[in-house]
């Protein structure tokens, strides 16, 4: 297990915000937002883990025109983690530090009427009797997060993002904030940009009603991330259209696959210009600006890990099955037997006749967790099945039987470790190779410098993958999430009116 300094590394890592603090008005007719940024600290390393949190728990469980029509919020890079920004709800205005989430549906902030749990009293708190727009609701409501969950109750008041006021909205007043990661957090809540198909209540979205009420011209929405720490210009999120200055070339677009978070279709994954083969058949993936890194199958982040010299943890059950059985699974694999039935044949897998019983890769971590799941059985039967991808990949490559149990067994040894982060030595960067998505028929390519976050300088410098494991089961899986490594690499528009998602080269 890796030392305390690098579980606070990769928490910091985890977690995206943007962060916005002082209005500013433009000759171009634009609403830009002035920001400052925060220094760093351990309390937002740790409070930065929510967001990670919230990612996998959700998973688990369920043109820029001349016209006032386009609104602009000004982003701050803090350290390549986090960006925060401000809204406003009630009348006269209530400000807020929330974080801009894809990934969810649900405006909450704090309530004055939080009184039990401490987080609240560490932030901003709506105040009902404040406002004369409030208009009670009281119909009591929950989010369930990876860990902890926020609770408490509609109502319905302005809010105002930018120079656009939506009316009439209805959003969570948080009374009960159950994870430390709360208190600790520097944002007070979550403004979601996602579908309503994943809203808690069936509550239209703050985006939704931008557009109902005639707020923005275009059905659009975009964010540009600037990754440069050094630039006082952290990105943009834009409200009604994009900014021809954030993005080089042209988009390519590809359709919402799946309503409900802004899913795509992606295809075969590179490291270099090696095939990794796992979705080769297509995989899902969710466009989210509320995960600061990229999330992906383990059988697959493995992979990564071992072409960049990541350092893993949870390798001895795959090593078992390498040594225990490598002779067995290549003789049922060159004879013919069909791929998803080899780990039930050799007893390491239950088949019922129709799929695994497993149905697909699960997370290790969250068989840890699940009470009643982690048993050894179930943890072979995942070294099992991620072995076949790796050895039948090898195999259409034609490599010796010697030489693809030995580049397995390497593999096995870049297990992601529990909570799913990677170190790597800073001085390797320049030697690691480029990753490509391919989406769209396109191949969209991240740098090492783009793919791994380095935190402080020098002796004390730390390296991050930027690759975490998430293992979603069949149907909704095998899944990807393009969070900001991604979009700091390529600008992206989430068209709403066409239901497709953009992805062009950042200026």
């Amino acid at each position: 297990m890796k030392g305390q300094k690098f579980q606070y590394a990769f928490i910091f890592l985890c977690a995206l915000a943007f962060c916005c603090l002082a209005k500013a008005t433009h000759s171009d007719g634009l609403m830009r937002i002035g920001l400052r940024k925060r220094q760093l600290d351990l309390d937002t390393l740790s409070a930065a883990k929510t967001l990670r949190e919230r990612s996998a728990g959700r998973l688990r469980s369920s043109h820029l025109n001349g016209d006032s029509d386009v609104d602009i919020v000004h982003l701050k890079n803090y350290l390549d983690a986090q960006y925060f920004g401000v809204i406003s709800i009630g009348t006269p205005p209530q400000n807020f530090t929330v974080v801009f989430d894809t990934g969810s549906s649900n405006l909450w902030v704090p309530s004055s009427k939080c009184y039990f749990s401490i987080a609240c009293y560490l932030h901003g708190r709506y105040k009902a009797s404040r406002s004369h727009t409030y208009i009670k609701n009281g119909k009591t409501c929950s989010i369930h997060y990876g860990s902890g969950s926020i609770s408490g109750f509609f109502s319905q008041d302005n809010v105002q993002v930018g120079d656009l006021v939506v009316k009439d909205q209805v959003f969570i007043e948080a009374t009960l904030e159950g994870s430390l990661t709360f208190v600790l957090a520097k944002f007070d809540g979550i403004l979601g940009l996602g579908f309503q198909e994943i809203s808690v209540g069936n509550v239209t979205p703050v985006w939704y009603n931008m557009m109902d009420q005639g707020l923005v011209s275009e059905k659009v929405f975009s964010f540009w991330i600037n990754r440069n720490q050094a630039a006082g210009d952290g990105g943009e999120l834009v409200f009604g259209g994009v900014d021809p200055k954030h993005f080089k070339g042209e988009h390519t677009y590809v359709p919402v696959t799946r309503k409900g978070y802004w899913q795509l279709e992606m295809g075969d994954f590179l490291i270099g210009n090696y095939s990794t083969g796992f979705c080769k058949g297509g995989c899902a993936a969710i466009v989210d600006s509320g995960t600061s890194l990229l999330a992906g199958p383990t059988t697959v982040i493995t992979q990564i890990n071992h072409a960049i010299g990541a350092e893993g943890v949870l390798s001895m059950e795959c090593k078992t099955v390498v040594s225990q059985y490598a002779d067995l699974i290549w003789d049922l694999l060159t004879t013919g037997i069909q791929p998803e039935l080899v780990c039930s044949q050799i007893g390491l897998c239950n088949f019922n006749g129709a799929h695994h019983a497993s149905d697909g890769i699960e997370m290790v971590v969250d068989k840890q967790s699940m009470e009643g799941s982690a048993n050894g059985q179930d943890i072979l039967c995942t070294a099992c099945e991620m072995a076949i991808v790796w050895i039948q990949n090898e195999i259409r490559l034609n490599q010796t039987k010697e030489l693809v149990f030995k580049y397995v067994n390497k593999l096995c040894e870049s297990l992601p470790s529990p909570m799913g982060e990677s170190t790597i030595d800073c001085n390797d960067i320049g030697k690691m190779p480029n990753v490509s998505f391919t989406i769209g028929g396109k191949s969209f390519v991240l740098t090492p410098e783009q793919y791994i976050l380095k935190v402080g300088e020098g002796d004390v410098a730390i390296c991050v993958s930027g690759f975490i494991a998430l293992d979603v089961p069949r149907p909704r899986g095998p899944l990807w999430i393009l969070g900001d490594v991604f979009m700091g690499a390529y600008h992206t528009v989430f068209d709403y009116g066409n239901l497709q998602i953009g992805f062009a080269e950042a200026a």
